[in-house]
């Protein structure tokens, strides 16, 4: 079974995302204009269809309410019970409230993982604060109630964070981990995927953090394959098969690439004996879809 690990749907008229209002501001992935509309399952599912994906995982995007997103995506996964579907979903782990958020969450049967942004970009990030995550232990309380309740996080950051926020994750060894975007490789010359690479080190180490081969578009939107086959080789290389997965980003990515580009793509720079679990498996065992 093929699935996308990394995906996002958007109604504009269902809930309020601050972002896709905002107009004629550039964001750290580029000119969001094209993507300011509508962006629904049915859309999403033509593409990920044709490229011989069967279900998939919705990533949170910036909505103001997180549980209204959330209940959202659950209609629509009730709407459309032959995708199967699951969701991450924005969570304050800090929220003094956090037990009561995630009661909330939990009760929607789609909902297995939490996004709480560390990092985006360096110019975006010393305005939103995000780093500080790190440094507050309410967020590492949070990432461990997470883990005992067996909800998993998706962690989002770019490399210069990696070093500190795998001393955090040391100490929630039972919270499940999917780093985003490989890591957001934001520098591309060769110094940079050096640090990058030198830095994932640090992450890949530890057992129950795995990788996502995604966003590949957003720091370089004249990527090619040869342009990531650094990137996806690095981080095969670091967690292996069993550890890393495809994801889409769309419709982010569709900025600079139509899906069965991207998928073509990725296949050709994964091994074959690997694919199966880059693209299916690995996100089937993380994000279980096999209570579905």
């Amino acid at each position: 079974m093929r699935i996308d690990a990394h995906h996002h749907l958007w109604d504009l008229k269902a809930v309020h995302y601050p972002w896709l209002m905002a107009k004629g501001e550039t964001r750290f992935f580029g000119d969001p204009a094209p993507i300011q509309r509508d962006f629904l399952i049915q859309e999403f599912c033509c593409d990920a269809k044709a490229a011989g994906f069967e279900g998939s995982v919705h990533i949170q995007v910036g909505a103001e309410d997180g549980l209204a997103e959330a209940e959202w995506v659950q209609s629509v996964a009730d709407a459309h019970p032959h995708w199967p579907m699951k969701q991450v979903v924005f969570c304050d782990l800090t929220a003094a409230d956090l037990s009561a958020k995630l009661d909330a969450f939990q009760a929607l049967p789609t909902v297995c993982g939490v996004r709480q942004i560390v990092g985006r970009a360096p110019g975006e990030d010393a305005v939103t604060g995000t780093n500080m995550l790190r440094d507050d232990p309410s967020f590492a309380r949070g990432l461990q109630m997470a883990g005992d309740r067996g909800v998993s996080f998706d962690l989002q950051l770019i490399p210069e964070l990696m070093a500190k926020t795998a001393a955090v994750l040391s100490n929630a060894p039972d919270t499940q981990v999917a780093l985003c975007h490989a890591g957001s490789p934001h520098n591309r010359s060769p110094e940079g995927l050096r640090q990058w690479a030198d830095a994932l080190s640090g992450l890949s180490a530890l057992p129950n953090v795995v990788c996502k081969l995604s966003g590949f578009g957003m720091f370089a939107h004249d990527w090619t394959t040869e342009s990531i086959r650094p990137i996806v080789e690095v981080c095969l290389d670091q967690f292996g098969p069993d550890r890393c997965m495809f994801g889409s980003n769309f419709p982010v990515d569709s900025l600079y690439s139509d899906y069965a580009t991207l998928v073509e793509s990725i296949t050709s720079l994964v091994p074959a004996a690997a694919q199966k679990a880059v693209l299916g498996d690995t996100a089937a065992a993380f994000y279980g879809f096999s209570d579905l």
